[in-house]
Formats: structure tokens, sequence, C-alpha cells
């Protein structure tokens, strides 16, 4: 699939016109300027989620960020949603910060854990103490890896098959988490991914040219190129060659 401008620009109106329709009707989102105007409109948005991280291992990672969604009810989704599902990352031991604040979610392994999504104001002191999980290091290779996501799974819909495609040339860690968190819960609360699927990880350097067909984007600034989009990670149709 060729990922032109005008198809990452399609994508990225697409967002804003579901999660923002307010938004979409005074913005020009023909344009990669009016785009980006547009999405850090919510830079300052009221909701939000804390990850707590202890450590970093992607495929772990990537299951438990969706069962962390299916966990998120559709009273706490919509604000979220309305906030382009904003989501800080810090560094810490979520198993020595459990008695003191309440997380919604935490890995069986005490890696990582969530609070929220809430109004900003009940995550203050927990963003206080901690500080921002900034690793700056391209995220190691890795083989070609599925994981299913955990989690009861709906009879009337049967678990499917869809690649993830991680795009890493020039990419830090932190902002590949940023990128799949978006992707992913966004992913989960459309109901693109439920439990029971099963995601295959695929990392290029770039996403343009794979020969795939998306079902959902993540598409962001270029890099020292703020007039160019960017798909920085993608889900492929179900029932693909994962």
């Amino acid at each position: 699939m060729t990922l032109t401008q005008e198809i990452l620009r399609t994508e990225a109106a697409r967002r804003i016109r579901g999660f923002r329709p307010d938004l979409a009707a005074c913005a020009d989102l023909s344009t990669t300027a009016g785009l980006l105007a547009a999405q850090a409109e919510i830079t300052g948005a009221d909701t939000l989620t804390v990850v707590v991280m202890r450590r970093f291992e992607l495929v772990p990672w990537l299951r438990e960020t969706c069962q962390f969604a299916t966990t998120v009810d559709a009273a706490r989704a919509e604000p979220w949603r309305r906030a382009f599902t904003r989501t800080v990352f810090l560094a810490g031991n979520p198993i020595n910060l459990r008695h003191r604040f309440s997380f919604d979610h935490i890995a069986q392994d005490g890696s990582v854990a969530w609070a929220g999504p809430a109004p900003a104001a009940t995550l203050t002191a927990l963003r206080r103490l901690l500080r921002v999980f900034d690793c700056s290091a391209e995220p190691p290779a890795q083989p070609r890896t599925t994981t299913v996501v955990p989690g009861d799974v709906d009879r009337r819909r049967p678990p499917i098959r869809r690649a993830l495609y991680l795009a890493t040339a020039g990419v830090s860690i932190a902002e590949c988490l940023v990128h799949l968190n978006h992707l992913l819960v966004e992913a989960v609360l459309d109901g693109l991914v439920a439990p029971g699927d099963a995601l295959t990880l695929h990392q290029r350097p770039r996403l343009s040219g794979v020969p795939v067909r998306f079902a959902a984007l993540r598409v962001g600034a270029e890099r020292g190129q703020p007039d160019r989009l960017r798909a920085y990670a993608g889900l492929t149709e179900e029932d693909t060659d994962a």
C-alpha cells in the first residue's frame, strides 16, 4: 500500500472528525498545517491516562495495553476520546506505588500500571512524584512475534488476526510508546481489536510501500519536516497473512 500524503491526511482528518467534530468544523483539514493545528488544540485536555513503567518489553506491553483498554467503560472512554486518548508515560515501580495510588490496571509481573482515564487534577500527585519515561534509544530489532489479546472472548465475535506494523527509523522507544498506545487503545475502543484476537508485530524502518491494506493508522508529523506527515504504526485489515 502506497501511503501518500493524501492518504495520511485523510486518515488524520478522519480521526479528528470522529473525536472532535467541533474542531473539524472550524479547521482546514485538507492541509497538513490545518490538521496539526487541530491536533494541538487538545494538548491541555482535562482527561488523561497515566502509565507507570518499571521496564519496557515491547510485546508484553502491547498485550497489557490492549487488556487495559478493554476495561475502559463508555462513560470514561467518551471524554478520553475527545482528548485524543491523551496518555502520559512515567518511570516508576507500580508495586511500590500501589498502596499510595489507585491504579486501574497492573500487569501481572508488576512491570507497568495504568491510572485513568480520569480528570487531570486527580492524577497530579502521581505526575509530580515521578519523572517522565524518556528513553531516546531506538527500539531494539525484534523477530516477528504474535501475541493474543487477553480477556473474555465474545462468542458473537470470533477472534481475528491482524498484523501490527511499527515504523522504527529515527523513532525513539518513548515515541514508539506514544504512537502504539494511541493506535491500540483506539482500536480496542472502536472494536477493531478485542480479547482473543492475535496481533503479529512487524518492525519496518518505514511503513510506506508495505504490501498490506491498513484498517487503522497512527499518523503524525515527520520529524524535521513539519509540512509532511508520516505513518508511525498501523493495524492491517483482518485475515491478512500475519
